[in-house]
């Protein structure tokens, strides 16, 4: 089972530490004694609902829970100091908190409760058992046994989780301030950016660093017991310049800032990071997470039972249902002037199930591009006039598009607020650019600690930075990048998606009939003898300096979300290839690339034109056309050609041997269903069991609050 995250939105989810704890105090007359005021009291035993879901012989397990001011400090420092930065009051924010504190607490009694139940029918003392320990820690690490979560195929063992949760977080936080030491104040750090594509060092769900079945990993604050020699393997995560001294300061500000918080007690031991009771405080709210997702997990495996029933024909009722249900509603809504924006939205996802019907007998061809736009400079820029639509005025800007060169936009990836670059000359992968020393790639984590990070989405990343790198003593780097015309990038462009199919099967030719001897040239053969200039047309084939094409074995819409197959690898090169030059940022956000309707667009002429000429051709077609922007390396990504009626899944089975076969549309429709309908499930499971056990259940002491609530005052 491919799992998702089950606790539904930020506030339901476990406290994280933040790597930006403030550094004063949020109140400064708050004290000891006043952050261990009691500000809510939950207790669900006392619900009427308790022996309407025959959890009453359990209800020794629960405990009134108070939740203190601490709790209530900590929660905003983690959390709703980001609500305040966006504009929300402090009392909306604190009388959120308690209401996300007081019904998160509901909802892990009320999964204990659950799981006690069923697991008892395997073990009749396991209540007994689970009373018997002292502290809560005991309890729940006890009730977590053997318990796990999988997520695409790999079973995490969800005790190990909670403690690499809170470890990792609590390096994270001394690791930002480790940084800002090492550092320096006055040092200058660069601001630039560049988007980089989906899960670039986004690390796997449910990610845990085992060694012989135990976890590996500790926290490294430079103190006994907590040195990087013991820390496992966190040693690969150590910042650069990392010292025992420069952590031991880092540790100390750490707790300064939680000090600052009321968050420490006197009586902590804050050189034994695990003993501090804020801490231990954490690590207990992620047992009690754990067993809430294990028991929203358990709950959704029985809801998926109904997704996967099959009728006597070995089809997938409830999926053939909802396919057939949609298709009607896409049919209806679908209109010509709507369709547009359901275009945009096509992602593995989002699915078009139908297409309205184009004008004509012909019909009408729908698609998507990529967009690599490499412009004019700023010199040539101050000739391109926009509202100017004359042939002369396009024939002078053949000139300016003639000179037009570029370069890698990478360099924020080098020394802008992340280094994301590394040399890849001293690994075993094999990459484009390495036979002409260019050695440096992006995004190590995910590229070789597949592991442990996210595989990244549509982009290849073996395309190394086109020109030459010096690494400085300061960290920064000095770049001298490559100059391409569209020539050279033609030929970049050819070559490297050749290198990832590991083929030749793609190709370009230049247009002859771009080639112009004087601006008449540019209208169309039936209009430019035409005495009368308003009755001249512009050719706009005129336009398009190259054509070419990546053959491709299939071109249907799923095939694009198929990673092993051409579609998707060659359509991963040129996204990396937007990534590397294009100057419309735009089009790096888009899934696969901006849609082009079978009518007028919005788009300018020159673009519009050539790509639906390119769109025409089918999916791996590439055009470069002139506009008043520069070029446009145009690559249709995509495209469907009907009449009306459906796109993706037109005369389906949804037979088992169907649904379950990777990379057909069955499959992928049925795990966006069963995703989509899981977490509703478990998001309205929890909204119920607040409804159910919360209320009457949950005792508010505002006045042991009242203060924060009144910090707008």
């Amino acid at each position: 089972m491919k799992s998702k995250k089950l606790v539904c939105g930020a506030m339901a989810a476990a406290i994280t530490l933040s790597v930006a704890f403030s550094g004063c105090s949020l109140v400064s007359t708050l004290n000891d004694e006043d952050m261990r005021q009691t500000i809510a009291t939950v207790d669900i035993t006392g619900s009427e609902n308790i022996e309407k879901e025959g959890l009453g012989d359990f209800v020794s397990a629960i405990k009134p829970a108070n939740i203190i001011k601490r709790d209530l400090i900590a929660s905003f420092v983690n959390i709703g100091s980001t609500y305040i930065q966006s504009g929300y009051s402090y009392a909306d924010v604190f009388n959120m908190l308690v209401d996300s504190l007081t019904t998160n607490e509901v909802v892990s009694q009320y999964s204990t409760l659950a799981l006690l139940k069923e697991k008892s029918a395997e073990d009749v003392d396991i209540l007994q058992t689970f009373n018997a320990f002292e502290t809560d820690v005991e309890r729940y690490e006890f009730l977590l046994q053997g318990e796990t979560s999988e997520v695409d195929g790999v079973e995490s063992d969800r005790v190990l989780l909670a403690k690499y949760d809170l470890y990792y977080s609590i390096n994270s936080s001394i690791d930002s301030l480790e940084q800002s030491i090492i550092d320096g104040e006055d040092e200058e750090t660069g601001t630039d950016s560049r988007t980089t594509p989906s899960n670039a060092d986004t690390e796997r769900e449910n990610y845990l660093p085992l060694e012989n079945g135990k976890l590996n990993y500790g926290i490294y604050t430079g103190y006994e017991g907590y040195l990087i020699d013991d820390s496992g393997a966190y040693k690969d995560d150590e910042i650069e310049g990392s010292t025992r001294e420069t952590r031991k300061r880092a540790y100390a500000s750490f707790i300064a800032n939680l000090k600052n918080n009321y968050l420490i007690l006197d009586s902590d031991d804050t050189a034994d990071v695990l003993s501090v009771s804020y801490i231990q405080d954490e690590y207990l709210t992620r047992l009690q997470q754990q067993v809430i997702n294990e028991y929203l997990e358990r709950y959704s495996l029985t809801q998926e039972a109904l997704i996967d029933e099959k009728n006597s024909e070995n089809e997938y009722v409830f999926l053939k249902d909802r396919y057939e249900s949609d298709l009607a509603a896409q049919e209806i809504s679908n209109t010509t002037s709507s369709f547009d924006t359901t275009m945009g939205n096509l992602s593995d996802t989002s699915f078009i199930l139908y297409a309205p019907a184009t004008e004509g007998t012909e019909g009408g061809t729908y698609g998507y591009v990529y967009n690599i736009l490499l412009p004019f400079s700023a010199a040539q820029s101050i000739y391109i006039d926009s509202e100017d639509t004359s042939a002369e005025y396009y024939f002078m800007r053949k000139d300016l598009l003639a000179d037009i060169t570029t370069t890698d936009q990478r360099s924020a990836w080098f020394n802008g607020v992340t280094d994301y670059s590394f040399n890849a000359s001293e690994t075993s992968i094999e990459y484009y650019g390495k036979d002409s020393g260019r050695n440096y790639l992006f995004f190590e984590n995910n590229l070789l600690h597949s592991d442990r990070y996210e595989e990244l989405d549509k982009y290849t990343g073996l395309y190394s930075y086109n020109g030459s790198v010096r690494e400085n003593a300061d960290d920064s780097y000095t770049l001298i990048p490559n100059k391409l015309s569209i020539d050279d990038m033609l030929d970049e462009f050819t070559a490297y998606i050749n290198f990832v199919l590991g083929d030749g099967t793609a190709s370009y030719s230049k247009n002859n009939y771009y080639k112009v001897t004087s601006p008449d040239d540019y209208y169309t053969e039936d209009t430019r003898y035409s005495e009368d200039e308003a009755d001249k047309e512009i050719d706009y084939a005129r336009f398009i300096y190259a054509t070419g094409k990546v053959n491709l074995s299939d071109t249907t819409i799923s095939s694009l979300f198929k990673k092993d197959s051409d579609q998707y690898k060659a359509l991963s090169a040129v996204n990396e290839l937007q990534y590397a030059y294009t100057t419309d940022t735009g089009v790096l956000s888009e899934y696969i690339g901006y849609s082009v309707s079978a009518y007028d667009t919005s788009y300018i002429k020159e673009f519009e034109y050539a790509a639906k000429q390119a769109i025409a051709e089918g999916a791996g077609t590439y055009y470069v056309c002139a506009g008043d922007y520069g070029w446009h390396l145009i690559y249709v990504t995509a495209t469907f050609d009907i009449k009306g009626g459906a796109v993706m899944g037109d005369r389906v089975d949804w037979t088992e041997a169907s649904v379950k076969a990777e990379g057909t549309f069955q499959n992928l429709y049925y795990n966006w269903i069963k995703d989509t309908v899981l977490t509703n499930i478990t998001t309205n499971r929890r909204t119920l069991i607040i409804d159910a056990f919360g209320g009457s259940t949950i005792t508010l002491y505002e006045d042991a609050y009242k203060d924060l609530l009144e910090l707008d005052a």
